[in-house]
C-alpha cells in the first residue's frame, strides 16, 4: 500500500517514470534489466519491480531476495524459474510463457533461465526496494580454502573453478565467457512442474533390487558396502553425493569425497576437555 505520510499535494510526487532511465544491469543489448523502486517513484509505497529481457540460454544467476517475495510474470518469450524449497529440500523447475507467473517466497533461492530469444519477464516484489544476494558474490567472497575444508574438496581445484569470477554477475554467462559449456536450460531437459532429484535416489532403482541379488543382501543395502566400511557410513543409506539435490554446474560430483578420500581432514579434538573435568 502507499505510504501514510505522503504529502500528496507537493510538486515533488510522482505519479509516472520512465524505467528505462534507471537500468540495474546490462549485459549487452538483449540482456539487460531495469528496475522501479520508491526511489525512483515515490508514491509507489510496498512495491517494486524488475523489468527484465533475456535471449536464449541466458540466466539470471541463483539468488535470493531476503527482504520480499518475487512473483515472475513473463511478458514474451518463455523461461523456466527454478528454485530450491527449502521445506523439502527439492529442487523445482516451473516454465512460464506469456500470461503465465511463477511465485518464489521470500527467502528462498532461485534462477530464471530464457529458454527462447526475445524473452520478457517482469519481476514484482512486496517491497518498497528490493535487496539481493547473488551466487556469485558468495562464490568470489568466501574464502576457497574454507569451501574446500567444509565440503572435502581440493582446494586447488576450487580455487581454479571459481577464479574467473571476479564480479557480481547478474545474468550469465559472462560477456566474456570462454568455456565450452553446454547451455544451462539444458540441464533441466524434461521440465514438467516436478522437483528433479538424481536418478540414483529414486524408490525401486537400487542395482542390487534385481532378482539376483544376494539373498542375504538387504533392500537397501548399497551392493559394494563392504563390512570395514567406514564408521561414519549407514548401510542404508546413499553415499554422500548421491544425496545431494541436484545443483546443475554448481557441484561437480568428481571433487566431492566423504571420510577417506585423499583431501579429506577430520575437525582437531581437544583431548584436554576429559583432564580438565
Amino acid at each position: 500500500m502507499a505510504t501514510s505520510y505522503m504529502d500528496y499535494t507537493l510538486p515533488s510526487t510522482q505519479f509516472t517514470y520512465d524505467l528505462s532511465k534507471n537500468p540495474l544491469f546490462k549485459k549487452d543489448e538483449n540482456n539487460y534489466i531495469n528496475s522501479l523502486s520508491i526511489n525512483q517513484l515515490n508514491t509507489l509505497g510496498n512495491t517494486s519491480l524488475l523489468d527484465i529481457f533475456l535471449s536464449t540460454g541466458n540466466v539470471v544467476e541463483p539468488h535470493i531476495h531476503q527482504n520480499a517475495t518475487e512473483l515472475v510474470y513473463c511478458i514474451s518469450g518463455s523461461a523456466v524459474v527454478s528454485l530450491i524449497n527449502p521445506f523439502t529440500n527439492e529442487l523445482l523447475h516451473f516454465p512460464i510463457t506469456p500470461g503465465q507467473v511463477a511465485n518464489v517466497p521470500q527467502g528462498w533461492w532461485h534462477y530464471e533461465v530464457a529458454t527462447v530469444d526475445h524473452t520478457h519477464l517482469l519481476a514484482i516484489f512486496d517491497a518498497p526496494v528490493p535487496e539481493a544476494i547473488f551466487g556469485s558474490d558468495i562464490l568470489r567472497l568466501t574464502p576457497a580454502k574454507l569451501l574446500a575444508y567444509t565440503y572435502c574438496l581440493d582446494e586447488n581445484k576450487v580455487q581454479e573453478a571459481l577464479a574467473p569470477i571476479q564480479k557480481t554477475v547478474i545474468i550469465g554467462p559472462p560477456a566474456d565467457c570462454m568455456t565450452s559449456t553446454a547451455p544451462v536450460s539444458n540441464s533441466a531437459p524434461n521440465v514438467n512442474h516436478q522437483p528433479y532429484v538424481m536418478p540414483n535416489v529414486q524408490p525401486n532403482m537400487q542395482p542390487n533390487t534385481q532378482p539376483s541379488m544376494q539373498p542375504n543382501t538387504q533392500p537397501n543395502m548399497q551392493p559394494n558396502a563392504q563390512p570395514n566400511m567406514a564408521p561414519n557410513t549407514q548401510p542404508n543409506m546413499q553415499p554422500y553425493v548421491n544425496r545431494l539435490p541436484y545443483w546443475g554446474t554448481w557441484v561437480d560430483p568428481r571433487i566431492i569425497h566423504e571420510p577417506g578420500c585423499p583431501y579429506y581432514r577430520e575437525l582437531p579434538v581437544n583431548t584436554n576437555i576429559q583432564e580438565e573435568r
